[in-house]
């Protein structure tokens, strides 16, 4: 009997392929948002508030095996007041969905969490976020991490980096940068481009997120990164080539977040473990 997973921010940026994924694979999946237009058609879909626990939320969620839990406001607008109005709500829907008898849980993080930091991050490296965003994102964290010491659920928090994507719909700079293109701008305001950052492609991240939130031998702290830093000018500059597009950057409007290190990159010997044995399993099916 196929699994049954709930993924919340289901019509989202990270959500539409993840959902995909997992269907392609064969689960059987919940796809819960309040934007519902652009989720794969095949899967269930759930138009509800998850922060409404009233009568049988578990029921009208599908009562799924496994909770992939994507949906976060304002998750581009790190200075956003909703990030700590909604934490108890995040807290209070996953320990509700783990006492109606979800098993297995994963949570989407960032590497904003750690906040100023230069060099590799892995799961023991200490925390001191400073931004609201990174602030509520490490609190829930550590509530979780909290709950499932005590048993009950297993837990994998997936700390995501920097998202490639050739889609036109969000805030991320690639966007914008394919949206300046559409106006016809000929120039992108942008900053020195210096940082260097851990990319990756947003259906790299889909991949390791279905295959780390379905299984339980690698549990915690998950990076899901590519493992290598790259200059944002580089990356950006690479972008705007593959995607031929018109524009330029105009290095130096902007100035550099204070809170954004010179280099940062994730520490990928967790993730990199759960894809080989995922490639093990499948090369001996």
């Amino acid at each position: 009997m196929a699994q049954r997973i709930l993924v919340t921010g289901a019509g989202g940026y990270i959500g539409r392929p993840v959902t995909s994924r997992l269907l392609d694979e064969g689960y059987e999946v919940i796809a819960c948002d309040r934007r519902t237009e652009s989720i794969d058609q095949r899967a269930q879909i759930v138009d509800e508030d998850i922060f409404d626990l009233s009568g049988d939320a578990f029921g009208r969620l599908g009562r799924p095996d496994i909770l992939i839990h994507l949906a976060w406001r304002d998750g581009f607008v790190h200075s956003s007041p909703a990030h700590m109005e909604c934490l108890s709500d995040h807290v209070r829907f996953i320990s509700a969905m783990v006492g109606a008898g979800c098993g297995q849980v994963s949570v989407m993080g960032s590497m904003h969490e750690v906040g100023y930091h230069v060099g590799a991050i892995d799961e023991t490296t200490p925390c001191s976020p400073q931004s609201q965003y990174g602030v509520a994102k490490n609190a829930l964290r550590q509530s979780l991490l909290l709950s499932a010491a005590g048993g009950g659920f297993s837990l994998t928090w997936l700390r995501a980096f920097y998202i490639v994507s050739d889609s036109v719909d969000g805030s991320s700079i690639f966007a914008k940068l394919l949206q300046a293109d559409a106006r016809g701008d000929v120039t992108f305001p942008f900053t020195s481009g210096q940082n260097q950052c851990d990319f990756i492609t947003l259906d790299d991240l889909a991949a390791q997120i279905v295959a780390a939130s379905t299984q339980t031998e690698i549990t915690g702290v998950i990076n899901t990164c590519s493992g290598r830093p790259v200059t944002l000018a580089a990356e950006v500059e690479q972008f705007i080539k593959d995607q031929h597009l018109n524009v330029k950057l105009e290095y130096g409007v902007f100035p550099d977040r204070p809170y954004d290190s010179p280099v940062v990159f994730g520490d990928t010997s967790k993730i990199d473990e759960i894809m080989a044995a995922r490639r093990r399993r499948r090369d001996t099916a």
